[in-house]
């Protein structure tokens, strides 16, 4: 007996045109390998991909326009990493100078939040393919990179600590990636 797939929507939905695809990419398969996987599904222009870790609440309708205003072939969602620590300013002699409890670091981050254009299946290869790896540095040596700047939640859940922490502030109606009611 086969099993039957089925999606159920709970309540109210407003959202009209979207379009979702499911696709096994295999067990062993590597980030950019699994998006090469998926080409034979994608018959439009551009196309969503997340790796489903992280939690924010982007406008992405904001994403999208950004993304149509440049036409390069990838963007991805940036975001300003927080540190996990406080940072210490220590002088030679080890006497702490200055303290502050986890500060914003320098640089952004990607949140995993990508519209790519099907024009990057070119810069994938096989099942081993790292897309943060040799993909992402081409296109942007290439000129074709460009970072959506998000400034408001972004919040991995990497490990179980994390899970435990958003799924308290979910379950104390705190939790800032709820946009809808």
């Amino acid at each position: 007996m086969g099993r039957q797939n089925q999606i159920t929507y709970h309540e109210d939905h407003q959202e009209q045109n979207f379009k979702v695809t499911l696709a096994e990419t295999g067990w062993e398969s590597m980030t950019g390998g699994r998006v090469k996987r998926i080409e034979k599904y994608i018959d439009c222009d551009n196309f969503m991909v997340t790796y489903g870790d992280g939690v924010a609440d982007v406008d992405i309708n904001k994403l999208v326009d950004f993304h149509k205003s440049h036409g390069k072939l990838a963007t991805l969602t940036a975001v300003q990493p927080v540190s996990r620590y406080g940072i210490l300013q220590v002088d030679g002699e080890g006497s702490v100078k200055k303290f502050i409890e986890k500060p914003l670091l320098d640089g952004v981050a990607s949140a995993g939040y990508m519209i790519l254009n099907r024009r990057i299946f070119d810069y994938l290869g096989g099942d081993d393919c790292v897309l943060e790896e040799e993909p992402l540095q081409r296109l942007a040596e290439d000129g074709q990179l460009m970072a959506y700047r998000h400034d408001g939640f972004f919040f991995a859940m990497d490990t179980y600590r994390e899970y435990k922490y958003l799924n308290e502030l979910w379950d104390n109606g705190e939790a800032p990636w709820k946009v809808w009611e």
